[in-house]
């Protein structure tokens, strides 16, 4: 079975773009090694971004994190908690910072609001009493791995097919193209091939790696980042120092539980990762001084994510933009990659690749996942030879104590079906 594009990478930008390029009446399949979400998008901290962390050091992507911040909330009102977000002085350097703050929202055209610290404390007791000053923004909760199965489950639904377990090996190249490109099964263990017209590199912090295998390079640094989870919920908003971006100065209340992040570490492999106790001790503390109830609180466990982001000579982790590139390769000229990005732009990430993959297919239709409403927000609509079985548990869940809890494994069953009728389509199964 031949594709007009075959997308490497089950993240974020790997999903969106597989809707995007299904919407547009394009056969697409994509490639996942693991699970949908089981790399850096599925260990992201929680934050549906307003902008407002980027605002004075990285502006345009602080822009881009505003506008889709709302189209987010829009197409997947399921995947997202409005929970708003303070940003707080603590201390005499932070308070310092607050006038250029405020004068890069307005600059951005980020809403904010001056709240009194009074009232601040009324409306988050566990604040630190001694905050000097408070701001609000319009940051958000999302919830990843529903927002990232909704979108695969919409592009299965759009045309495209979704294959796990399917890890990219290597290409076949001829006269400067890519052919085809190798794929390890890992569920029965054999190297199968893919053809396709054009390729797409969406595989996060394994960019590189893809890359090589196809004999060019991309300029990725990966960065480790590391996040601790509390058993409670100790706020109603996001919290968040008001200072430049730094390491352990965002709290997210995530469900019932709260998360503290993150570091940010240049590593050299994606696959080896390592917590140490300083940094939940670190992240622990920092947080403490936003919200001391932090420190008292039991810890649930700690994980890490690595982030794919733009390598600039000199930069640290923390130096570098959180804004994306999306590369087209000269030679192959068929190969497409993309460097960089956050979870809240990753539906903007697609739109862009899919833009630039169909200016190489010739196609000119304009994208339209800015308005589709992911599947999720409505578990009726029809998925295409879904097993009775699947049906009857997916309805168990209605009218029942765990209705809303029941939304995540609904879309779990359905993923696994729609991944394993992926497979049976193209004679995986």
């Amino acid at each position: 079975m031949e594709f007009d594009v075959a997308v490497i990478g089950g993240g974020v930008n790997g999903v969106f773009t597989a809707l995007d390029l299904a919407l547009r009446g394009l056969k697409v399949i994509l490639l996942e090694r693991g699970v949908i979400g089981g790399g850096t998008s599925g260990k992201m901290h929680g934050l549906l971004h307003s902008g407002a962390r980027y605002v004075v050091t990285d502006p345009k992507a602080a822009v881009e994190c505003a506008e889709e911040n709302r189209v987010v909330a829009r197409i997947a009102p399921h995947a997202v908690d409005d929970t708003g977000g303070y940003f707080v002085a603590i201390t005499k350097d932070d308070l310092d910072f607050q006038e250029e703050f405020v004068s890069s929202l307005r600059r951005a055209n980020i809403d904010y609001r001056i709240v009194d610290v009074k009232e601040a404390i009324r409306e988050e007791p566990n604040l630190n009493p001694e905050v000097k000053a408070v701001i609000e923004v319009p940051d958000k909760v999302v919830y990843a791995r529903e927002l990232l199965m909704s979108a695969a489950i919409s592009a299965y639904i759009e045309g495209a097919l979704i294959i796990q377990g399917a890890e990219v090996v290597g290409f076949d190249i001829n006269n400067n193209e890519i052919t085809s490109v190798k794929v390890k099964d890992n569920v029965k263990g054999d190297v199968k091939h893919v053809n396709a017209r054009v390729f797409v590199n969406a595989a996060g912090p394994w960019a590189g790696r893809i890359a090589s295998m196809a004999g060019i390079s991309v300029d990725i640094m990966p960065t480790m980042g590391v996040m601790v989870v509390y058993r409670h919920r100790l706020t109603r908003r996001v919290i968040n120092r008001m200072r430049p971006p730094s390491d352990g100065d965002i709290l997210v209340p995530y469900g019932s539980a709260s998360i503290m992040g993150t570091t940010a570490v240049i590593i050299e492999d994606p696959d080896n990762l390592t917590i140490a106790k300083d940094d939940i001790d670190f992240l622990t503390s920092e947080g403490s001084q936003m919200v001391p109830a932090l420190a008292r609180e039991p810890i649930v466990r700690a994980y890490a994510s690595v982030r794919p982001l733009i390598s600039i000579p000199g930069a640290t982790g923390r130096e570098a933009t959180r804004d994306f590139m999306v590369v087209r390769h000269d030679k192959p000229g068929n190969l497409v990659s993309v460097i960089g990005g956050k979870f809240t732009t990753g539906r903007l990430v697609g739109e862009k690749l899919a833009d630039e993959v169909s200016k190489v297919l010739g196609v000119n239709k304009a994208s339209m996942t800015r308005n589709y409403t992911l599947f999720g927000s409505d578990l009726s609509i029809n998925i295409k030879d879904l097993d009775q079985e699947v049906v009857s548990i997916i309805k168990s869940f209605r009218g029942s104590i765990d209705e809303e809890r029941g939304l995540i494994a609904s879309l779990s069953l359905i993923l696994q079906h729609v991944a394993h009728r992926s497979r049976s389509l193209i004679g995986w199964s």
